[in-house]
């Protein structure tokens, strides 16, 4: 795979500029886009917090929030300043209607996508015993899926390390410049850790996210792009995250998902939320996040770390701190061995996919000489009827 132009490529807010087809046996090039397919979902009635949680905590999900905290906006604003005749985001197509289920729409690119019916609900899931050692030898009887509290029937289970699509978020801005280059040594050797058939793309972001390089598995193209070291300043987090989320829901061709952010400090200059970041990577087929906090001297805020354990944690995935550079690859090398060692559990939920609204998730682990296995999964999603096709 060739190395995209960087002039081409860039991610604006939530703008991925790029071509995804893929050819029919009629010869009709599709355009094979996942979206996210709860945005409109229907609102879930917040549920009551325990009196030790802050309402006005930034990492607490908006559909957690009492009815009188401040609603979510609905539409991203231009940062001040920006002129919208030179802002990127404004000179993309807009995209097309989702359209209804079995219907064949045109997408933004020109192409066509196919709508189908997905009755299920696929998690990854990672067990762990009460020391943090991975659990890999469980079969489909040990485990018990709730959602919404209520016991759900697998109908699928798997335990094989099978190729995922990676999006590697990584912080651009002036902090950052110091500690690049034990960053990009700890992503490649993650990359290399990994399956051989894995896809990566790169993300570098500081006050705005770039694409700098596009699904691929291409070590030599990988370390360009994280190469490119253009410290300014601003950290546009969220943004980044928003935008490699819809990335890899549009162009993976790999049905696994995983995004892994590095970061050293506080968001502070994202159009998005924390909340809209987290919302944006809750539908059933999101990606599991996996972030890498990067403590500086100049130290860094609750905020910050409860930002990355949210999205994280919500996700299935972990958030790291290592205490130097030295521990970046460290945890570098635990996310890859996390990644290849996840169980694949399917069900068809009771409650149908296409009433909508916020399903919370829980799966319980039990098997003879365990005891206290804990199972890290999404905590839950926005539920959908229809997705669009993807490559396999």
């Amino acid at each position: 795979m060739s190395t995209p132009k960087r002039d081409t490529m860039h991610l604006r807010g939530k703008v991925v500029v790029g071509i995804l087809s893929s050819f029919l046996l009629a010869g009709v090039i599709v355009a094979l886009g996942q979206g996210l397919a709860a945005q409109n979902a229907e609102k879930v009635q917040p549920t009551p917090l325990p009196k030790d949680v802050d309402p006005s905590d930034p990492a607490l999900p908006v559909w957690l929030r009492p009815a009188n905290a401040r609603p979510v906006a609905a539409t991203s604003t231009p940062k001040p300043g920006a002129n919208p005749a030179e802002n990127p985001i404004n000179k993309q197509p807009q995209p097309a209607p989702e359209g209804t289920v079995g219907e064949v729409t045109k997408s933004s690119s020109g192409g066509f996508v196919l709508r189908v019916r997905s009755d299920e609900v696929t998690l990854q899931a990672t067990v762990v015993d009460p020391r943090s050692h991975l659990i890999t030898t469980l079969n489909k009887d040990s485990f018990t899926v709730y959602e919404d509290n209520q016991q759900q029937q697998i109908t699928s289970f798997r335990r094989e390390d099978i190729p995922v699509s990676i999006g590697i978020v990584v912080d651009n801005s002036g902090s950052m410049r110091t500690k690049r280059n034990a960053v990009t040594k700890a992503v490649l050797n993650l990359v290399q850790a990994s399956n051989p058939k894995d896809e990566v793309f790169i993300v570098n972001f500081n006050d705005e996210p770039y694409l700098d390089q596009d699904f691929t598995n291409n070590v030599s193209s990988m370390r360009e792009a994280l190469d490119r070291v253009d410290s300014r300043s601003g950290t546009a987090l969220y943004d980044a995250v928003v935008a490699s989320a819809e990335h890899l829901a549009k162009g993976a061709q790999r049905e696994k998902k995983v995004l892994l952010v590095i970061t050293d400090g506080d968001d502070n200059e994202s159009r998005e939320s924390l909340e809209q970041a987290i919302r944006a990577v809750q539908n059933d087929n999101g990606p599991t996040i996996y972030t890498i906090g990067i403590l500086g001297e100049e130290g860094n805020t609750k905020r910050f770390k409860r930002a990355l354990e949210a999205l994280s944690l919500q996700t299935g995935g972990v958030a790291f701190f290592p205490k130097n550079l030295e521990e970046v690859d460290e945890m570098s090398q635990a996310v890859a061995r996390d990644i290849r060692n996840q169980y694949s559990i399917t069900y068809k939920p009771s409650n149908p996919r296409a009433n909508g609204g916020y399903r919370a998730v829980r799966v319980v682990a039990h098997a003879p000489g365990y005891k206290e296995l804990q199972v890290r999964t999404r905590s839950g999603y926005f539920a959908s009827d229809q997705k669009a096709a993807t490559n396999r």
